[in-house]
């Protein structure tokens, strides 16, 4: 009897623990989406069906969109704090599929994404009353990533887009994941379709670092660079992804007074001591360890580390 009743409560207890595996799990991926549409677009480039979720703002007036751009590993159905404020806020909003998470040919910033983050873009345009001259791109992590991306690639007229924590260089983060042993190499490596080696000719091409800034295109709109200066020792994407993604911009826009790029003193400095260079103010309650303007794009390393202050980070794009 007392066998039979031993056996029922362990039963009872694994199901119990199985369920709140379960709820963990989901929560880590997913989240509630009610009050947003669950929509498909179809792509332009292969006809493929991308989901995405999508709310439309109930406004007669028109109003701003806000593309909010998965992370790494994420997908359409990922935790997406920006998507509860832009409901907060009554404005139009996607999270775009754009080939699911980074480990696939066809993810990874491939054409195949460009495209399909344009055609999000387009979808929200026609499907809800926007605001065409208030267009906003937002992400972190990949998400930065996607954003830096589409920055450099997308047809459209953005009013701004802010980019946290964002990759910018695949050859560097190949590398750099290698001794963290958290499998990032490994998807850059599929990503790449390499073989025996990075094949660095594709890395390039996804990498936002090498591709050929749109100047002219990106004249009227604003670029805000986040990174926590202690990313890169204990998070996944090193600071100085963001700052070598600045200078790089600075050099196509042929800037020639050395002040305004980011000197490799500084970055030394910065990586050695991981604080403020001077005092430059806070970004919420942190110090600001180094900041950079040149005309429409900013550059802030913060005391801080793999992170987005989403109430912030969607105020201040917003503000442009």
């Amino acid at each position: 009897m007392q066998k039979k009743l031993f056996k029922l409560v362990f039963i009872i207890l694994l199901v119990c623990i199985s369920i709140l595996f379960f709820r963990y799990v989901t929560n880590l991926n997913d989240f509630d989406w009610e009050g947003f549409e669950l929509v498909s677009i179809t792509s332009t480039s292969d006809s493929a069906i991308q989901k995405g979720y999508f709310y439309k703002t109930t406004s007669i007036e028109p109003k701003p969109l806000v593309v909010s751009l998965h992370s790494w590993r994420g997908h359409y159905a990922s935790h997406d704090s920006i998507a509860i404020l832009s409901k907060q806020k009554n404005i139009n909003y996607i999270h775009p599929d754009f080939r699911g998470p980074n480990n696939t040919k066809d993810a990874c910033f491939s054409e195949l994404v460009q495209s399909d983050i344009d055609d999000a873009i387009s979808f929200a345009l026609k499907q809800s009353n926007v605001d065409r001259n208030r267009i906003y791109v937002i992400g972190a992590s990949g998400g930065g990533y996607a954003t830096l991306g589409t920055y450099m690639t997308s047809k459209y007229k953005i009013r701004a887009f802010a980019a946290w924590a964002s990759i910018t260089d695949l050859i560097a983060w190949y590398h750099e994941s290698q001794p963290k042993e958290n499998n990032y190499d490994k998807d850059v490596f599929v990503c790449t379709e390499s073989i025996n080696a990075l094949n660095q000719t594709n890395a390039k091409a996804r990498s936002p670092l090498y591709m050929e800034a749109p100047t002219d295109k990106r004249l009227d709109s604003r670029l805000l660079l986040y990174a926590g200066v202690h990313d890169g020792n204990d998070g996944s994407v090193p600071f100085t992804h963001s700052i070598h993604f600045y200078n790089k911009l600075l050099r196509d826009l042929k800037v020639t007074d050395s002040t305004q790029y980011v000197t490799q003193e500084e970055i030394k400095k910065l990586t050695e001591t991981r604080k403020p260079l001077s005092n430059l103010g806070k970004v919420l309650d942190r110090d600001i360890c180094l900041k950079k303007n040149y005309r429409n794009i900013q550059l802030v390393i913060f005391d801080g580390g793999h992170e987005m202050f989403h109430r912030y980070a969607l105020e201040e794009l917003l503000s442009n």
